[in-house]
């Protein structure tokens, strides 16, 4: 699971990977000439860092290590994208041949910049067909313009985690499907006190732990960018109807500066002091490894899970959702690049491999045949983010040679509406395109 909000990793990136393009570029050429039944020594670098997640990647490492004798791989563990990138820019014997990153957000700068190698090559000459082993839309964010340097390693879907005691209290049979029930839900389920809440419905801010724009966007299937590559928020019905809907839900809810000042009380995200953990709030915008850590937190109450609503006039739609998740790839200076294609062929498409690192970490696989493994360890409350990943109408962000600055411009915009400070919405998309298609002109 993501140890960070993938955006702001995204908004962290984009400078270091930036100084990569001249750095980089070309190198590959001459890198993948090494032999890979040949005594070799591997340094992987990836981000995750709690102990059950380590754990995991030490076990799943032990599999290959196992299976291909010769290849020895060295782990660097809780390595940010900046650290990444500054050692891929050294260069050398200790930098990384293989790198994990939550940032998918930056997959378009990683391939634009030459800092990892095209997989394409490696994916053709090993046999393995990739539009029959992955979920399109996780192709669709793990490669640009054609070059596949990510593959996807693990899913994040993203839904509703919700309090099924608070829902009983308050007579709701079932979790609501389109936005206008949504809202009355949360309406329901808050309780005021004063100047703060007893109990919140949902924290609907954009500063909600994973209520992001872009996670809420989602729901309405946007197009970001035309066929001609410009920038289409303005022209597409579905932010403005967006972030209209979420501003109406902030003011019901009891209106901005209230919310965040009880917003200001929450704990951390990733501890037993999260909001929902304690009832707080009854609903919480979440991935699929909110369940599992509220148990683990020994919530009192009884945890359910469904997708997220869905615009009134998409009621055919629910089920869908907002996509994401960790990608791997070959750092493109590697001069042992056919070894580094092992390991990560193994991680990435080896279902007994893919299959027994979700299950340690309570993340979606990212292989359809994992996705079907009897050996896949199923709760009701997983098997809701298990459909959400498979349902045809879930989507992402597309990848862009900017990386995330084009969400962070968007993002910017979304902030200030539900602050109040944007009245004309569709001015202030016009406003977000144009500033959106110079930023990737200037990365292009």
């Amino acid at each position: 699971m993501p140890r960070n909000s993938r955006l702001t990793a995204a908004a962290t990136a984009v400078a270091a990977i930036s100084v990569l393009a001249s750095a980089c570029t070309g190198q590959s050429g001459n890198a993948a000439a090494d032999d890979p039944d040949k005594e070799v020594t591997l340094n992987f670098w990836h981000g995750w860092s709690a102990p059950s997640e380590a754990k995991a990647i030490e076990e799943n490492i032990a599999r290959f290590e196992k299976a291909h004798p010769n290849i020895k791989v060295k782990v660097t563990g809780n390595m940010t994208d900046d650290k990444i990138n500054q050692a891929l820019r050294a260069g050398g014997d200790k930098a990384p041949d293989v790198v994990s990153s939550f940032t998918t957000d930056s997959v378009g700068k990683f391939c634009n910049s030459g800092a990892f190698a095209d997989l394409n090559p490696f994916l053709r000459k090993s046999g393995v067909d990739k539009a029959q082993v992955f979920p399109k839309t996780l192709l669709e964010y793990t490669q640009f313009n054609g070059n596949q340097c990510t593959l996807p390693l693990l899913n994040d879907a993203y839904g509703l985690v919700y309090n099924k005691d608070a829902f009983k209290a308050a007579g709701i049979t079932e979790p609501p499907k389109t936005w206008s029930q949504f809202t009355e839900v949360a309406q329901k389920l808050t309780k005021s006190s004063g100047d703060s809440y007893d109990q919140l419905g949902i924290m609907p801010t954009y500063h909600g732990y994973e209520t992001t724009p872009m996670r809420l966007a989602a729901q309405w299937s946007p197009k970001y960018f035309g066929a001609d590559g410009k920038a289409s928020l303005a022209k597409d019905p579905g932010f403005a109807s967006m972030l209209n809907a979420q501003k109406d839900l902030v003011a019901k809810l009891g209106g901005y500066e209230k919310l965040e000042k009880f917003r200001s009380t929450f704990g951390d995200e990733w501890s037993a002091e999260h909001p929902f953990h304690k009832g707080q709030v009854a609903m919480q915008i979440d991935g699929e490894w909110r369940a599992a850590m509220a148990k683990e937190a020994g919530v009192a109450f009884e945890i359910g899970t469904a997708p997220l609503p869905v615009p009134d006039d998409q009621v055919a739609d629910y089920g869908k959702g907002y996509l994401s998740g960790t990608i791997m790839g070959i750092a493109s200076g590697s001069k042992k690049q056919n070894a580094s294609w092992e390991l990560v062929k193994y991680m990435t498409t080896d279902t007994e491999a893919v299959v027994a690192f979700a299950n340690a970490i309570h993340n979606v696989p990212s292989t359809l045949a994992a996705l079907e493994s009897p050996n896949l360890q199923v709760t009701p409350e997983f098997k809701t983010f298990l459909d959400i990943a498979r349902h045809p109408r879930s989507n992402t962000t597309p990848a862009q040679a900017d990386g995330g600055t084009y969400q962070l411009t968007f993002q910017d915009l979304a902030y200030a509406v539900e602050k109040g400070d944007v009245a004309d919405i569709p001015a202030g998309l016009a406003k977000t395109d144009q500033q959106i298609d110079t930023d990737i002109a200037k990365a292009k």
